[in-house]
């Protein structure tokens, strides 16, 4: 299958003349021969532009390939107009399937006639994208609504070429120089899980139902509602919204919008995801946003296709806001060392080395005006610089640096001088402020309180157990298990450190506050106890 897959994709390669748009001029030698004596040769160009040829071929090519078409899509600043244009068409332009293929399908996930379940159905696509398409109905209580179905049958296309992607992948770790660092087979198992729960509708009804409950009631963002007596794993039925297209420009200014302020409240949506929430829309490409009618002095975005959701643990919320504020502050040093402490690069990678590394990548482009700085651009240089210290690539972070380049592809498109710097750094100012401010410091203690003092009675023979050595072990196994422990020491010291830190300042901040200070001494003396015993095991916990 994977053998015959192959097949299939030269083929189209080769019918589309997708050679044509490799620019050849640097290239080796060997290289453009190659290019110029393959067997694509044979195939006419036809008569469709670079642009149509590039588009129907990712069509042709499945569903994988259309979502890569339609992240291209939103880098105009990387793309001639002409191409980006037609892979615009990718985000909801993709041919339909037969509505009464779609017909069916309602009817066998809901159990009743398509007239039961609706007043009226448009039995046109309203819009047609590589995973689903989606139809307009009316309830009988004469909600308007969308239906969203499932393409038949993509499971096992989107299979076959998982299947290639993994041998492509084993590949790639088994036999380039950088396989083991780009740890493809890691990204390309993460991307397995997160397009095979894209086709799970009624996992995309729980994500959408959680980001509207993060955005209630929000003057920036808002999220339909899923009704969930029609919804299933291949049909999902929810509120339909009526905005304008984000891509639809003309229209936007025509009505007045500051487009200025919705640029920036793009960049403040996304970052409020990624770190209040730990919950963000990862599939944020032109055709899953509107923008709301009538609000053209403070615009309202309007999100819909939430299958893609990324998220962050609490360690890779805390150093990706301190890597990115260190590089909003030209700050190198603490760069560097951000990376060594988080793991991203081994712990023998000389500092200083990779700080002057990172400083004559970054300072040529902070010479530059602010409005013709690309962040995108700038990560993808630190990234290739990393390279040379084995920097492993982070499969929990591609989501979140794939989500960024839209976002900052969007913005520049909406207001081509958007400061995506100043935007973004009040914001994680803030929230790192926030974060270990005492309140939320207390708030955090409090929560994890009961989970300590439950493990209190057995911390005696927790701490028996580890101070026995293992005396079985041969020489060899002990030489591991030590090299093992001294690096389980090494973490636990750094951890312990931060945390004594953290305690620190909360000691600092109850000294400095004559409120809060005032309002400890009034605590039952009891209450000081409890409290006294949580910053203990905070100090101990892993």
């Amino acid at each position: 299958m994977g053998l015959r897959r192959l097949i299939v994709i030269c083929w189209i390669i080769c019918h589309y003349r997708l050679d044509t748009l490799i620019p050849t001029e640097k290239l080796p030698l060997r290289i453009r021969l190659l290019i110029r004596l393959g067997p694509w040769r044979l195939f006419p160009h036809g008569q469709y532009s670079r642009g149509e040829r590039l588009r129907c071929a990712l069509e042709n090519l499945g569903p994988i390939f259309i979502k890569f078409g339609q992240v291209l899509s939103t880098r105009r600043d990387l793309l001639a107009d002409d191409i980006s244009d037609e892979l615009a068409k990718l985000q909801d332009q993709v041919p339909p399937f037969a509505s009464e293929q779609a017909v069916a399908t309602i009817e066998s996930a809901l159990g009743k006639p398509i007239a039961e379940l609706f007043s009226t159905f448009d039995h046109n696509a309203l819009a047609s994208a590589s995973i689903a398409q989606v139809h307009t109905a009316t309830l009988h209580n004469n909600i308007n609504v969308v239906v969203k179905v499932v393409r038949p049958g993509i499971e096992h296309v989107i299979a076959a070429d998982i299947r290639l992607l993994q041998t492509i992948a084993r590949l790639v770790q088994r036999h380039l120089p950088d396989g083991r660092r780009l740890r493809p087979v890691e990204v390309v198992e993460d991307y397995q899980h997160t397009i095979f729960d894209e086709l799970d509708l009624q996992r995309e009804g729980a994500n959408t139902s959680q980001l509207r409950r993060n955005f209630k009631d929000s003057d920036v963002l808002y999220v339909p509602e899923v009704y969930w007596d029609f919804t299933r794993r291949n049909v999902l039925v929810m509120e339909r919204i009526y905005g304008i297209p984000v891509t639809d420009l003309d229209t936007l200014r025509e009505q007045g919008t500051d487009m200025k302020k919705l640029a920036e409240r793009g960049v403040e949506i996304f970052f409020t995801q990624v770190f209040r929430d730990s919950f963000f829309h990862a599939d944020m490409h032109p055709g899953n946003i509107f923008v709301a009618k009538d609000r053209p002095a403070s615009p309202q975005y309007i999100a819909i296709d939430c299958a893609i959701i990324g998220s962050l643990s609490d360690f890779d919320q805390y150093y990706l806001a301190r890597n990115l504020l260190a590089i909003f502050q030209r700050n190198y040093r603490e760069v560097a060392e951000l990376h060594v402490e988080c793991g991203w690069v081994p712990p023998d990678t000389r500092v200083h080395e990779f700080e002057a590394a990172i400083r004559s990548v970054s300072e040529p482009i902070f010479e530059k005006p602010i409005s013709e700085i690309s962040f995108g651009q700038l990560l993808l240089y630190l990234f290739q610089t990393a390279r040379r210290f084995d920097m492993e690539v982070q499969p929990s972070l591609v989501l979140l640096q794939k989500t960024l380049l839209n976002i900052e592809g969007l913005g520049r498109q909406l207001y081509p001088q958007l400061d995506l710097w100043s935007t973004a750094m009040p914001f994680l100012e803030r929230w790192v402020r926030d974060r270990y401010s005492p309140q939320t410091m207390l708030k955090r203690v409090s929560h994890r309180l009961p989970g300590w003092l439950e493990q209190l009675p057995h911390l005696p023979e927790t701490l028996l157990e580890r101070g026995v050595p293992n005396k079985h072990a041969n020489g060899e196994q002990q030489q591991q298990n030590n090299d093992i422990d001294l690096i389980m020491r090494q973490h636990a010291t750094r951890a312990r450190n931060q945390r004594l830190a953290i305690v620190a300042f909360i000691a600092a901040a109850l000294i400095a506050d004559p409120g809060i200070r005032e309002g400890l001494t009034n605590l039952p003396k009891g209450s000081l106890m409890l409290f006294g015993v949580a910053l203990y095991f905070f100090i101990r916990s892993r």
